[in-house]
């Protein structure tokens, strides 16, 4: 059963799925046009086996759906909405220091 989320859960589920820069890079490929896994994989030029468990983590986390396309799965996401975040995010200017990264890069991994 699919359930909305809103508020804080949302962007915490986007903030998770964009943590990956594989993650993405499919989001990006996703908002030009939906797509078939195989198709993705070349385009990216990953595994398919990589990029399932990716397509896994977006479907987890709400961004993207999975509809049915003949005997094929084709991905799209989720909200067309999340294109134009995706591109405002991605022409956010960010007001960092060159030489700096968070506090928790190193223990946690993050940036």
């Amino acid at each position: 059963m699919l359930s909305l989320a809103t508020g804080l859960d949302a962007l915490t589920r986007f903030g998770r799925a964009l943590a990956d820069p594989i993650r993405c890079r499919i989001l990006l490929a996703l908002r030009e046009a939906p797509a078939h896994p195989s198709d993705l994989a070349d385009a990216l030029e990953i595994s398919r086996t990589r990029l399932s468990n990716h397509l896994a983590c977006l479907r987890d986390c709400g961004l993207v759906v999975a509809v049915p396309d003949g005997r094929r799965t084709r991905y799209e996401l989720a909200d067309e909405r999340l294109g134009h975040a995706l591109d405002d995010l991605r022409t956010a200017v960010l007001a960092v220091e060159a030489d700096k990264m968070c506090p928790d890069a190193e223990t946690k991994g993050c940036c």
